[in-house]
């Protein structure tokens, strides 16, 4: 036989009450101070409220009028305890006693109304907030004005941003609607936020590998730049460094692992396995090289993660984002795939020279520009062979192939990395430098003359233009 539902909201009421009355009772047994409710007031003060919302469901007059009695009965103590005051002249007043009152009495109301896991989320908040007190004193007390503009910077992104945003597209030369742009961005914003969070406020001491875990989920590049100055500082932590860089760049995968569901289920799961594979080898060589460099000098000394949440920075990611998609789909509706490929060589032929200009430089402002240049040609060359790789593979492969360009995104890197270090130590940092871009510009001019697609797209576009005015693509 079914219970009745009106006896599992009761009980449901009364526990919820009871466990309510307990929290308040042993928060003010510490204080010393009489208040107002408790383990035996909260019950009665939900049932009256239960039962008074059922008198009258519709409009509720029995509900409001208990409403009135309590709040006059609740006001009549404030007063009579802010005329007493404290033997040394203070005030014995709160409004924690009068809320708590209030809200034991629409324990009732909201369980028959609403859904029982609000009342219950709403129980348990008030009893964490109640009973973490001096935390919460205490975290107030360490936040600075920064980390406050910080969350409400995030505010700002989520929740005025987004929801004035059209899902709609605003041209027909790209089908990203400013919603969605956005949306990647918070995407990215939201998990580098938390990861702030975490390591600015749970992290204490210098737990290298701890520090590089979370910078690693909020920037694993930012990670590796700190953890870098940080031995140079400290030569002896330089083991140390070694193993967080590496956990850092392993956390990367799992960075992204967690985003891309947002956007493509089907994606994710093709690289899921590359990812989480990459990221306990990653993982692996950590804790080796950590075990090494126990004992030696930390390399967390002074590590401190910089505010995630720029605003600037995330305007012109979003409209980089979407001019970028305008372009593609203008160079893909006039020059065909051809224009797309030819974009993403050009990218990255404007990367290499980027980076060799920066090795021949002597200042360093220029050298930084130059590195700018390069960092905005990379994320062009990226945006296109992601759409080269939307346009032209397969339906039934894009997935494997997307995978097969992610693992080739985060590996190859490493691999330069590699090269790079081995060629500074023989010939010179200069050369390393110079050498590296001007291998790139080769490899883009050899990719462009010997790659049979562009012949092809090239033949295709010239026999379209000069046939009989057909829009048919040539055969074979």
């Amino acid at each position: 036989m079914p219970l009745d539902p009106l006896l599992v909201k009761f009980a449901l009421i009364l526990g919820l009450s009871l466990f309510f009355g307990l929290a308040f009772e042993e928060f003010h047994a510490h204080t010393g101070l009489q208040r107002p409710g408790g383990i035996r007031t909260f019950p009665l003060l939900a049932l009256s409220g239960g039962l008074l919302y059922l008198l009258d469901p519709e409009r509720k007059l029995p509900l409001v009028a208990g409403l009135l009695v309590l709040g006059s009965w609740l006001f009549i103590s404030y007063r009579r305890q802010l005329r007493d005051g404290t033997p040394n002249g203070g005030f014995n007043v709160e409004l924690v006693a009068p809320a708590c009152n209030l809200l034991a009495y629409l324990i009732g109301p909201v369980v028959l109304a609403l859904p029982a896991w609000l009342a219950v989320g709403v129980t348990v908040a008030a009893v964490l907030l109640l009973t973490a007190r001096e935390r919460l004193h205490a975290l107030a007390q360490q936040m600075e004005m920064g980390e406050i503009v910080t969350a409400a910077e995030f505010l700002i992104l989520t929740g005025i941003v987004l929801p004035l945003l059209p899902d709609k597209p605003v041209t027909a030369l790209t089908a990203i609607t400013p919603y969605k742009a956005w949306l990647a961005l918070l995407a990215v914003c939201t998990l580098s936020y938390v990861s702030y969070l975490l390591q600015r406020f749970f992290t204490t001491g210098n737990h290298d590998l701890t520090v590089a875990l979370l910078g690693g989920l909020y920037s694993s590049t930012a990670t590796t730049v700190v953890l870098s100055r940080a031995v140079a500082a400290a030569p002896g932590a330089n083991a140390l460094a070694q193993a967080g860089i590496i956990l850092a760049t392993a956390v990367m995968y799992l960075r992204i692992l967690v985003v891309i569901p947002i956007f493509n289920m089907k994606l994710a799961a093709s690289l899921a396995l590359p990812f989480i594979l990459l990221c306990a080898a990653g993982a692996g060589l950590a804790g080796l090289q950590y075990r090494r460099g126990r004992g030696t000098a930390s390399a967390a000394t002074g590590v401190r993660p910089r505010n995630p949440l720029e605003l600037t920075a995330a305007v012109v990611f979003a409209l980089l984002f979407v001019i970028t998609s305008i372009a593609t789909q203008w160079a893909r509706l006039h020059f065909g795939a051809f224009g797309v490929n030819a974009l993403a060589l050009l990218a990255v032929a404007v990367w290499g020279a980027a980076i060799a200009a920066c090795g021949v430089g002597p200042f360093l402002w220029p050298a930084l520009a130059f590195l700018a240049l390069a960092g905005a040609a990379d994320v062009v060359s990226a945006l296109y062979r992601g759409t080269i790789l939307q346009l032209e593979a397969p339906d039934q492969l894009r997935g494997r192939i997307q995978a097969v360009q992610w693992a080739v995104v985060t590996g190859g890197p490493r691999l330069g990395d590699v090269e790079a270090a081995s060629v500074a130590a023989g010939i010179g940092p200069v050369a390393s430098v110079v050498s590296g871009g001007l291998a790139c510009l080769a490899g883009a001019a050899a990719i462009a003359w010997l790659l049979p697609g562009f012949d092809r797209d090239r033949a295709g576009r010239e026999t379209v233009r000069g046939g009989d005015g057909g829009t048919a693509p040539p055969a074979g």
